[in-house]
């Protein structure tokens, strides 16, 4: 079959030294510490074989997120920019949907035809995390498309535990745009996983302020209108992804090279502030500062951009205006798939607005290289 492959070398920084973990299992913690010279290729692959517990899907579109982008750039020194957990090679690509073409022996729930997303965090259940019911947080995580192959490939196997049926879908999105909707399951829970299960929603009539307007920065600011924020305020440098924002529900979307954000929302919100602040540009020593002046009492902080970076705070701030920070990573748990597919299906949030440029599967090296200008919605490769 044919895939994108991603190789690199593993040549730790000087200054880092992997774990004894790292180096005997091959999967960096802190990939942009260990990985260098990434090279992708549309290539042939071998296709995967099921095991009873899993289900082999025909991909029919997957997205190209910023951590594919941020595996193809690189800093100075050669290193790749993804900050995370990552193993290569493997194939790329995990907001995905497609068909089941087959199943194994052990499977129950699902059957050859039924279409479907999927989790990427390949939790374990076992470990103590995932039996406390923090399924992001697993011992033994695997992650599609960062540490195990991926779906920009014409076929996946996959546990069909991490499978949701697009079944509810099928009436508002027809034909292959139900599998782009499908694809877009994914970055809207990262979103949801974000705004209210990791920092517990806002009352309905709050204000949110969102810095970065990316995939998940516009699931964010679409999420937060259908749960009934009065404001939500954007901060995107991006023109194109403004007008999105304000596409999917910002009520203003503005350039931060023009404003003063903390300034801007103070004003819009008549000086009471945001309630809920999220951080989804991946530039927290720029955007956090301005987020602390920008509290409301009782405000929070939500991190979900990726940065290997030390950011300062100033704690008094959040002492005073008694307030609170919270760092999100993942989608999976909490009924976050099912909550995100039910949203969709009523129509409270379209995501299939802000798709902004479609390729092929032998295109997928070009549409990610072509998004690293970031000035782009989603880009969407599709597999007939």
């Amino acid at each position: 079959m044919k895939a994108l492959v991603l190789t690199a070398d593993w040549d730790p920084r000087p200054g880092y030294v992997p774990s004894d973990w790292e180096t005997t299992t091959r999967k960096a913690i802190t990939g942009s510490s260990v990985w260098r010279h990434p090279r992708l290729e549309v290539k042939e692959a071998p296709q995967p074989r099921i095991g009873p517990d899993e289900v082999l899907l025909r991909v029919r579109a997957c997205g190209v997120c910023g951590s594919d982008i941020h595996f193809y750039e690189t800093d100075e020194q050669g290193y790749i920019l993804y900050p995370g957990l990552t193993r290569f090679p493997t194939i790329l690509g995990h907001e995905f949907s497609g068909e089941v073409v087959e199943v194994g022996s052990a499977v129950r729930d699902l059957k050859v035809g039924d279409r479907v997303t999927a989790e990427e965090m390949i939790w374990c259940g076992h470990c103590r995390p995932c039996r406390d019911g923090f399924p992001n947080q697993c011992l033994n995580l695997e992650e599609i498309g960062f540490t195990i192959p991926g779906a920009f490939a014409e076929y996946i196997a996959i546990g069909a535990k991490y499978c949701w049926k697009l079944d509810e879908l099928e009436e508002r999105y027809p034909g292959q745009r139900l599998f782009e909707a499908g694809a877009l399951v994914e970055p809207c829970s990262v979103a949801y996983n974000c705004v209210f299960v990791r920092a517990g929603g806002f009352p309905p009539g709050g204000n949110v302020a969102i810095f970065g307007q990316g995939p998940i920065g516009l699931a964010a600011a679409a999420e937060c209108k259908a749960a009934g924020a009065a404001r939500v305020i954007v901060f995107e440098t991006s023109a194109t992804r403004r007008e999105l924002g304000l596409k999917v529900g910002a009520d203003y979307a503005l350039d931060p090279r023009e404003v003063v954000p903390h300034e801007a929302i103070l004003e819009l919100t008549r000086g009471l502030g945001a309630d809920l602040l999220v951080e989804a540009a991946g530039a927290p020593e720029v955007t956090v500062p301005q987020m602390e002046l920008a509290l409301a009492v009782n405000g929070k902080i939500a991190q979900v951009g990726r940065a290997a970076r030390s950011v300062p705070i100033y704690l008094e701030r959040f002492q005073v205006r008694h307030a609170q920070f919270f760092g999100s990573q993942g989608h999976s748990g909490n009924g976050i798939f099912p909550h995100v597919i039910s949203m969709m299906a009523a129509g409270l949030i379209d995501l299939t607005q802000v798709i902004t440029a479609r390729y092929g599967l032998d295109q997928t090296v070009e549409a990610i290289q072509a998004s690293t200008d970031r000035s782009r919605g989603k880009t969407m490769v599709c597999i007939p």
